[in-house]
């Protein structure tokens, strides 16, 4: 990827870092912090989103990048899902919800931009 030297440079990779951040903060200060599996289940998921574009970076093989963007963003629907339930249950509010969702769905559009770029450059 030209003009990027390491993982910490991908737009994906710090907004996947803020949004990590975001759930962390969530988990910690509210009522899903008492419901240990579904707090453990999105914690890992979202966990997942920035661990697999750093290590899909590192390959430096294209085809893997490619593949590990498919996995970051298919565990950022896996939040969503979870961010539902989350809602349903009443562990969190509906605010909390709509702002990590339009987060969740920003970092999956950017991470979809990104792989669409690898995809440009392995079929070259």
């Amino acid at each position: 990827m030209a003009g990027v030297n390491q993982f910490e440079d991908l737009v994906a990779w710090q907004k996947a870092r803020a949004f990590t951040k975001a759930i962390h903060a969530l988990i910690r200060a509210r009522k899903l912090a008492k419901d240990y599996e579904l707090r453990s289940q999105i914690w890992r998921a979202t966990i997942s989103i920035m661990s697999n574009i750093a290590e899909g970076f590192e390959r430096v093989n294209p085809n893997e990048f490619h593949h590990f963007l498919v996995i970051a963003k298919a565990s950022c629907a896996e939040v969503r899902s979870q961010l539902y339930i989350a809602l349903d249950t009443e562990c969190i509010t509906q605010d909390d919800f709509s702002t990590l969702n339009a987060q969740a769905q920003d970092l999956a559009r950017t991470i979809g931009a990104l792989r669409v770029s690898v995809d440009r450059y392995r079929k070259q």
